[in-house]
Parts: C-alpha cells; structure tokens; sequence
C-alpha cells in the first residue's frame, strides 16, 4: 500500500473511532454503551406490558440499564401519559443485595423538547428518605437510586415548566414487587 491510502485509511478510522466514542455517551433515547443487541435483563415480575415496551425499544431500555447500572433488572416500563399518546417513558430497574431490594428509575423524555420534569422514588418505611432528580431536561431525568426499596413509589412528573399549573404526566408507580 502506498503512504497516501495507509493515511487515509488511519484518518478513516479515527473519525470512526471518534464517532463510535460519542456514541457510547449518549443517553437513554439513544444507543447505549453496550449497544442494542447486548440486551436487557427482565426482571421475572416484569409484566405483559414492560415487556412490550422493551421489545418495541430496546436501545433506550438498555440505555435506561446502563445509566443504573451493573445487576439491575427491568422491572417495569410504561409510555406516558398513555402508550398512544407518549410524551415520556417510565423505567423502573430492581435488584436484589443481600436480603433487601434496591430500585433505580429513568425517566426518558419523549417530546423532543425541553421539559420541568421530576423523578422521585420513596420508601414505604416511617421516615425514610425518598431520592429525587428534577430540572428542565431533553433527554431524561435520573437515574433516581434507593436503597431497601421495598414496596416504595416512583412519581414521575412532566410539565412544560415548572411553574406551569398543568401536568402533561403525574404518575405514581410502584417500586418493586410488594404483597
């Protein structure tokens, strides 16, 4: 080969390389880092319905798992405010560590725009503290980790401001598996 294509092939390769580097730090509505064909755990309790949604959208269920992190299963998935009408999508991951279930949430925005949203996970115990991400976002609010989540509630919230009086989502979802 000569100098001039063993150059260009180098300089080929590091715009591939620099865009495949971008890539992998994208967010949940994009590829994740571990790309859409890594898949996502589901959690044995994960409905009809999570299912559905993470087999119509793996790459930003997978990201939703990347953002949470390493041994967490998808627990729960829902378009909101209604699967014909998705202006977000709840994520809800779980996993077991020792005896107590930890839970992680993302809440993916869908509308292509900036909105206030709030993400907030609460435990069902006298006085224990909820864990909550909330800000004007294009992309997602969370992750939203709590520990010994057991039974907890996830509220996830969207509107175009914050001040506006009017919720385009106001949900409340459980947590975890609960008897």
């Amino acid at each position: 080969m000569t100098k001039e294509i063993k150059l260009l092939l180098r300089s080929t390769l590091a715009v591939l390389v620099a865009v495949v580097g971008c890539l992998a730090l994208t967010t949940p509505q994009a590829v994740a880092i571990n790309g859409p064909s890594a898949g996502v755990k589901l959690n044995a309790g994960a409905n009809a319905d999570t299912r559905a949604v993470a087999a119509a959208d793996p790459q930003a269920a997978q990201a939703a798992a990347v953002e949470c992190g390493t041994g967490y299963e998808l627990r729960y998935a829902e378009r909101l405010p209604t699967a014909e009408n998705r202006l977000g999508t709840l994520f809800s991951y779980t996993k077991m560590t020792g005896s107590r279930w930890d839970a992680c949430a993302i809440f993916d925005n869908n509308t292509g725009a900036t909105k206030y949203m709030k993400l907030k996970i609460c435990p069902n115990t006298v006085g224990g503290a909820c864990a909550q991400d909330e800000g004007n976002f294009s992309q997602y609010a969370g992750p939203v980790h709590l520990t010994n989540a057991m039974c907890g509630d996830i509220t996830a919230i969207m509107k175009n401001t914050s001040s506006s009086s009017t919720s385009l989502i106001n949900a409340i979802r459980g947590a975890t598996a609960c008897n």
